[in-house]
């Protein structure tokens, strides 16, 4: 996508007299202020320290206090001593020092000030003057390229969204916190924790077995669940937002580039009501079906889910919109379907796919982090799988077009369904009918294991193993141990209506009953 400032020439002259008016006032300055900082910084060695990390050179409004910091900047950074004489020969080193008006300014500076006391005050007000100062620019310049009816509207907001995030990312940033606070909070949040009886901390899957794995969706994670087609991306992170605003009154948003939301919301209608995906794709419904799907669809159309079905989505795009779903209704988890669909946006779009991709996964980690909610991605993996021989279980090494991917992702998830590739028992000589694996390969805060779960596909969902939809639920329950399928004592039931089959009790309060705690001798981590 082209940069708006290198393709947007304006022409109307009328308006240029009227920008020209506007852009003829005085700029937000502090240039007292800046003198007092450059004085302070140049009597008292400490106080770089301070304001390095809040003071660029394009903060100060002068060139000459611009090259004046500049040189403080040198010494500091090979870790020379910074007072005036140092300075002054920074400054004949660079053949800056007459530019900056000799011998006789620098000295003037350094009269100026008594103490480095309040530098950190007198940085902040200089930091909030160059802000004032970009934004200035930024707007008038999209002010101007509004005004020509040759400019692509969408190009421009695109650039405007992309200028005032990089002003907040390159001005504002966070401090640092001492071990005390840290230890403080820790401890606030493990107290809060106890008081928590199923133990999730995180945002539930609705799955038994990897909830006690993961406690939840933690915040500020980013997921990536990868497979190959058709081994039930969509329906997998329908299920778990489903699960997630339904069962536990999380509100979701679901961010579709490749489903409209009309077959994301009759897939959802599938999986609640237990009809057949085609019947509700052709309308083709018997009396009893309609009323069926009236009665079970209830719950759903409480839930707090927001669908976004725009194409080729960008990464400000994106932001903007999840930051708006956050403040409007405080969403608790994100869902992207899928990443290699996503562009960058702006001028990101310079570099290679992979460069992009690397961007678009970095950027997805930034959200997470920037909302504190999860933000699951799924992502398509490589046909290196395909070609593969063996079961074709998929690796980290699968993950298709970046490994930048793996880097920035604190959860990596694989779908494995060893009947698509007409494996019809495991290693253990169980069935794998109707069964789907949920591979945890990457947990930067946990441990390792693969989730059996049932795959239901007439009804495009996924299912607890311990039911068979509209049948009852199966003789056997499953854990897994080394990623074998091993019977268990009895099935796991959740109070959910997509997986309560016909003819069991429900849970009268709607309300999931707690997660049981983990056997004794340790086999299952939570």
């Amino acid at each position: 996508m082209a940069d708006p400032k290198n393709t947007i020439k304006p022409k109307n002259t009328a308006n240029m007299a009227y920008l020209n008016n506007q852009l003829g006032k005085l700029p937000p300055q502090a240039n007292e202020v800046e003198e007092a900082i450059l004085g302070a910084l140049m009597i008292e060695k400490d106080a770089i320290h301070v304001v390095v990390d809040l003071l660029q050179v394009e903060s100060f409004y002068k060139p000459v206090h611009q090259e004046i910091y500049r040189a403080i900047l040198t010494l500091f950074q090979e870790s020379q001593p910074i007072d005036m004489l140092t300075v002054v020969q920074q400054l004949r080193k660079e053949s800056k020092l007459d530019v900056v008006g000799g011998v006789a300014q620098i000295t003037r500076l350094t009269a100026a000030v008594n103490s480095a006391s309040n530098i950190e005050f007198h940085a902040r007000i200089v930091m909030e003057q160059s802000i004032k100062r970009d934004l200035i620019k930024v707007s008038s310049e999209v002010q101007k390229n509004a005004f020509e009816d040759s400019s692509d509207v969408f190009d421009l907001l695109d650039y405007a969204q992309q200028q005032l995030f990089d002003i907040a990312e390159n001005n504002v940033q966070k401090s640092y916190t001492d071990i005390q606070s840290a230890l403080r909070k820790a401890i606030e949040d493990l107290e809060n924790r106890k008081d928590i009886a199923d133990g999730l901390t995180g945002v539930p899957s609705g799955f038994t077995e990897l909830d006690r794995l993961t406690a939840g969706w933690q915040p500020s994670d980013l997921i990536i669940l990868a497979a190959r087609p058709a081994m039930g991306k969509t329906a997998f992170s329908l299920s778990v937002a489903r699960n997630a605003a339904v069962e536990f009154q999380r509100p979701v948003a679901f961010f579709s580039l490749e489903m409209s939301t009309v077959q994301l919301t009759n897939r959802l209608l599938s999986a609640e009501a237990e009809l057949e995906s085609d019947k509700i794709k052709k309308g083709l419904l018997a009396n009893h079906e309609w009323q069926q799907l009236h009665t079970r669809i209830q719950r759903l159309n409480q839930a707090k889910i927001f669908i976004d079905d725009t194409p080729a989505l960008s990464v400000l795009e994106l932001r903007a919109k999840a930051r708006r779903l956050k403040s409007q209704h405080d969403i608790q988890m994100i869902i992207v379907d899928y990443l290699q669909l996503m562009t960058a946006g702006g001028t990101k779009t310079a570099g290679n796919r992979e460069q992009e991709i690397a961007y678009i996964s970095r950027s997805l980690k930034q959200l997470a982090k920037e909302l504190n909610v999860p933000v699951i991605a799924l992502s398509q993996l490589s046909r290196a799988v395909e070609t593969r021989g063996g079961d074709k279980r998929p690796m980290l090494s699968d993950l298709r077009e970046s490994g930048s991917i793996e880097q920035d992702a604190d959860m990596v998830i694989f779908l494995y369904r060893p009947e698509y590739y007409d494996i019809t028992q495991d290693e253990s000589g169980n069935s794998t009918k109707d069964i789907g694996e949920v591979i945890v390969a990457k947990h930067r805060n946990g441990s390792l294991d693969t989730i059996p779960l049932r795959f239901v596909g007439k009804f495009t969902k996924f299912e607890n193993l311990g039911f068979r939809s509209g049948g009852g639920p199966v003789s056997f329950g499953s854990t897994l141990s080394s990623g074998t399928l091993t019977p268990s004592s009895s099935p796991t039931v959740l109070g959910s209506k997509v997986n309560q089959p016909d003819g069991l009790p429900s849970n009268t309060n709607n309300i999931p009953p707690a997660i049981p705690p983990p056997p004794e001798d340790g086999d299952v981590p939570f």
